[in-house]
């Protein structure tokens, strides 16, 4: 499955071409976070006219232009006016992103428990939804089977499997998994589980994600303890900044045949269950790296373990102590202020750059899949999509949740192929559901154990 060429892009401060038609005043919260002046802008939200988030025709926020133009006083007034932290622009980039560029260690903080908090906004504001689907549905017991593989031989050997098992009671979801993380550098081991909703009366409507081997419980997305921070920055301050998603082309399914004279559409017995394949057309995975706030050697030894794993080079004890090492990293030397006018940087119809010059690598890799339906699947599309949002803290459950987002052939999904990262995919299959009656589960299973502890939350689950 060949790579289409690499593009290595430095993006300049801005472009000659314009927009005449985009007036300036119809951005003030962009001018005034552009002039860095905060008086204006509290005028501005206090009289409520101008939506906080509105996108200028780069799809800016006003949120972007102060972080990109590190203007803090404005970030942290625009912060506590609850700006969205995670909204991209027509670059793909958040203001999350052009903080970790710009490079000052306590905006980056200050972003991350931002984005934390509105995360358990947006859980909180879904739960009476959650609650009322679950509460609908009859008990249940499923298994998706997860298979990893990779275009590179000796990756693909490496690489491993999983069975999740999700378990719903009442209003209440458990997952067991050994599978914490996949990412391309590495991938973690576990006893894991996930309860949403606990039994346990102080733990009602929180997500809570359980340790089996070290008898630790801690509380995802719900957790307003920030004492590891400053180790997270660190490690985000070191790393590419990477944004992987799937082309906005309209990606298409085609019913797959089989057969070599007689060709006939292909139809499989999956988990007792008959599955309808199709094949899954025009679905490019573009991958964006930016790396201007790195130096060299971050670079270089990034490089080096990437190429290792990308190989199936056996990573040797040296290279984990370097995975595992996480150095205190400086606040950077700001870029320098940009040359332009905020009339200039509006009517520009390319996307200016108004700190640090970007250094992009993009890369497209044309996905081949394929899905099988099933229309006497016991579940329907939507209710997992709304089950898989409970568990999305997990990445390659959030990956499979955003495929079961397009708009599929008919039925149920009940085995496909996503993308997780650029060098890795997986085959997830559903199986052995069943349903079940409150007598079959026991109680404790979405109950903390009374000598488990209460831990940090971990830096691996986002």
């Amino acid at each position: 499955m060949p790579l289409k060429p690499v593009q290595f892009l430095s993006w300049p401060h801005c472009s000659q071409a314009t927009v005449s038609s985009i007036e300036p005043r119809d951005y003030p919260l962009h001018h005034a976070a552009f002039l860095n002046d905060v008086d204006w802008a509290k005028r501005i939200l206090a009289k409520g006219e101008v939506p906080i988030d509105k996108q200028n025709v780069h799809g800016d926020t006003a949120l972007h232009v102060a972080t990109m133009m590190g203007h803090k006083e404005m970030i942290y007034l625009l912060l506590d006016a609850n700006s969205c932290v995670k909204l991209k622009n027509n670059q793909g980039w958040n203001p999350m992103v052009e903080a970790i560029s710009y490079g000052n260690r306590e905006i980056i903080k200050e972003m991350l428990k931002v984005l934390r908090l509105q995360a358990i906004r947006g859980l909180a504001e879904r739960k009476p939804h959650l609650f009322r689907i679950l509460g609908e549905l009859p008990d249940f017991y499923m298994e998706l089977k997860w298979d990893f593989h990779s275009w590179i031989p000796l990756l693909s050997r490496m690489l491993p499997s999983d069975v999740c098992r999700i378990y719903k009671c009442k209003s209440s979801l458990r997952m067991d998994t050994s599978l914490v993380d996949v990412t391309d550098k590495k991938w973690e081991r576990g006893d894991i589980s996930l309860l949403f909703n606990a039994f346990n009366d102080d733990e009602k409507g929180r997500l809570i994600l359980v340790d089996n081997g070290e008898k630790t419980y801690t509380h995802v997305k719900g957790q307003h303890d920030f004492g590891e921070l400053d180790e997270e920055v660190d490690v985000l301050m070191s790393s590419d900044i990477v944004d992987m998603h799937m082309s906005t082309k309209p990606i298409t399914f085609e019913r797959a045949k089989s057969g070599w004279i007689f060709r006939q559409e292909k139809t499989e017995d999956i988990a007792g269950f008959v599955g309808d394949f199709y094949f899954v057309n025009n679905m490019n995975l573009i991958t964006k790296k930016r790396r201007e706030h790195l130096s060299h050697e971050d670079v270089k030894k990034n490089k080096s373990i990437m190429k290792k794993f990308a190989t199936g080079v056996k990573m040797s004890e040296e290279d984990f102590e370097q995975l595992g090492t996480i150095q205190h990293r400086p606040s950077l030397t700001p870029p320098p202020k940009p040359d332009i006018t905020f009339e200039e940087y509006t009517q520009m119809l390319d996307n200016p750059v108004l700190a640090r010059k970007h250094l992009t690598k993009t890369s497209t890799r044309t996905f081949t899949a394929m899905v099988a339906m099933s229309s006497d699947f016991p579940l329907q599309l939507q209710t997992l999509i709304d089950i898989l949002e409970v568990l999305a803290p997990f990445k390659h459950i959030n990956k499979l949740r955003d495929f079961c987002r397009l708009k599929m052939p008919p039925g149920f999904p009940i085995k496909l192929e996503i993308p997780i990262v650029p060098t890795i995919s997986a085959k997830v299959t559903f199986q052995n559901f069943e349903w079940l009656s409150q007598k079959d589960l026991p109680h404790s299973m979405f109950c903390i154990p009374k000598n488990f502890r209460l831990v940090k939350p971990r830096l691996s689950i986002s």
